[in-house]
């Protein structure tokens, strides 16, 4: 059985626990569940035929109190940055972050997840912003974790990807 780290990165308050809980549990709260330091969850899945035991590491938002430390990204087969489409500052955040996994975990897979996408009179992105990263090769999901829209394709999608980097 393959084992593969995922850190979950994102601003506070994106959905980033949410998510997690909408993957492993199929459930949905909408009480807010601030992390503190890290939470590891795992999920047993099979993809292909291939038998995979996801770690999951919910990290704490990262903002002006909170950075994300450089000792959780490491050994991660990938991550996913996570975006608050109500909130235009959590895209910013997103691209730091990225940035500072790139430089610790190097060229291994990643998904921006664009969660709260149920909220769409909300919506406060900018869309040309969207369009030049998916332009520089990055994958963007409208998610709902309330809904669960796109949460296991998700999930799937960047397994698969991690299993194909070990090839």
């Amino acid at each position: 059985m393959l084992q593969k780290k995922i850190c979950m990165l994102g601003s506070y308050g994106v959905g980033k626990t949410s998510l997690i809980s909408r993957f492993i549990h199929r459930i949905f709260s909408d009480k807010y569940q601030s992390t503190i330091g890290v939470k590891v969850n795992r999920k047993q899945m099979k993809l292909d035929g291939v038998d995979v035991n996801i770690l999951l590491w919910d990290l704490h938002g990262d903002d002006e109190y909170q950075r994300v430390r450089s000792s959780y990204l490491r050994g991660t087969a990938g991550y996913i940055l996570v975006v608050d489409s109500t909130r235009g500052s959590s895209l910013e955040v997103a691209i730091d972050l990225q940035q500072l996994a790139s430089d610790i975990a190097g060229d291994v897979p990643f998904l921006t997840l664009i969660n709260k996408c149920d909220l769409s009179d909300e919506w406060n992105l900018d869309i040309n912003q969207l369009k030049r990263l998916e332009d520089l090769g990055w994958i963007l999901h409208q998610t709902s974790a309330k809904t669960g829209k796109l949460v296991n394709e998700s999930f799937e999608l960047l397994t698969r990807k991690m299993i194909a980097a070990d090839a």
